[in-house]
């Protein structure tokens, strides 16, 4: 290509960086050459120069230099490895999945064991699935945040990339409300409290475990409620995480002492429970609400999967009781610093309970 290029950028690309568009329409053009363009004044935005960290908005025109001649190795090695085309049974498991569907955004239920994104080994996951959802007249469909495999229900997905980014900005505002439902081992001595305990990766885990880490950990807020009580042998728990921490609501109730029913990774041996309960993770995003770019809101209930259902009725919890749960900012929780001080002293308690039994052990070696 030995011509300059001109774009009109579209109505999916206003606001976003001038570098990220690259990144979208022009992916084999590298960062450096951008910035060298840049630099001599080669890339332009409306005739004036302009920068890799420039916004840009619909209508406006990009002038871009000629492809520069790449060498074919470095070619190939840019060239991202293509897709595998979806099969028909895999179409149609993405699409049973969508219980909301409007011009900006799907919301899916996501089923437990199916991985958000890819990684070393996992090559069925929603993220390739999306193929599924596109339509002729769009383009592909985009994650906006994440569920572990493990953990079913509401996942957002963005139809257009104004949407997405309208979308990650209501996630990264806490905007967004995100209401997850729990089994927990055990019965929490507060009905109601805040977690409030910073999180950082653990060291030999390669990143693929978390933990409390008060001294270098991220800040990770937890809200949790309890609904119903199967004796003290379980809780069913409203879980609402004010931060977005890898494995937050996980690693927050294995710390306070009641572990998610069915995680083994942060519960060990206690998370399982006897009496024909699944060993399964009881760990569901029930509750989705969110801003939407049309000025309407998003506000979609995820059924729960077989295995959590079947738990609830085996311990005799009905749905209907977390349901007319309201969201915290419709009802109005106690002040945070109550639901805080609760939480911290539930936390300290478990602390000291399990040094006592540490103790004991000695005593009795």
């Amino acid at each position: 290509m030995s011509e300059v290029r001109q774009f009109t950028v579209g109505y999916d690309d206003d606001g976003i960086r001038l570098d990220r568009w690259f990144k979208r329409h022009l992916p084999e053009t590298s960062f450096t050459t951008v910035a060298k363009w840049a630099r001599t004044g080669q890339l332009r935005i409306d005739g004036a120069r302009a920068t890799p960290g420039d916004r840009i908005a619909a209508g406006q025109q990009l002038r871009v230099p000629p492809e520069e001649p790449v060498a074919p190795a470095d070619k190939a090695a840019r060239t991202p490895r293509p897709r595998a085309p979806l099969s028909d049974d895999q179409r149609a498991f993405i699409r049973e999945m969508v219980i909301h569907r409007d011009p900006q955004a799907f919301v899916l239920n996501k089923p437990p064991g199916l991985a958000t994104q890819g990684g070393t080994k996992t090559t069925e996951h929603v993220d390739h699935l999306l193929d599924g959802l596109v339509d002729d007249e769009e383009g592909r469909p985009k994650l906006v945040h994440r569920l572990d495999k493990d953990t079913s229900g509401a996942l957002l997905v963005a139809r257009t990339s104004r949407a997405a980014a309208f979308f990650a900005k209501a996630f990264s505002s806490r905007t967004a409300r995100k209401v997850y439902w729990a089994l927990v081992v055990d019965v929490p001595s507060i009905d109601d409290g805040i977690i409030d305990l910073p999180i950082g990766k653990q060291p030999g885990t390669g990143g693929e475990k978390m933990q409390v880490d008060e001294e270098n950990g991220s800040p990770a807020r937890t809200r949790y409620r309890v609904i119903e009580r199967a004796g003290n042998r379980c809780a069913w728990v409203e879980l609402q995480p004010f931060t977005g921490r890898t494995h937050q609501l996980r690693v927050h109730m294995a710390a306070i002492g009641h572990p998610i029913v069915g995680d083994g990774k942060y519960g060990g041996p206690a998370a399982f429970l006897t009496g024909g309960i699944s060993r399964k993770m009881h760990l569901h995003a029930r509750r989705l609400r969110v801003d939407h770019p049309d000025g309407v809101r998003i506000d979609e209930t995820a059924s729960l999967p077989t295995h959590f259902a079947e738990s609830m009725a085996s311990l005799g919890f009905e749905e209907e009781v977390g349901d007319r749960l309201e969201l915290e900012e419709d009802k109005g929780p106690p002040p945070r610093s109550v639901l805080k001080q609760r939480a911290k002293a539930h936390a300290k308690s478990v602390r000291k309970e399990r040094r006592g039994e540490r103790r004991g052990r000695g005593a009795r070696d």
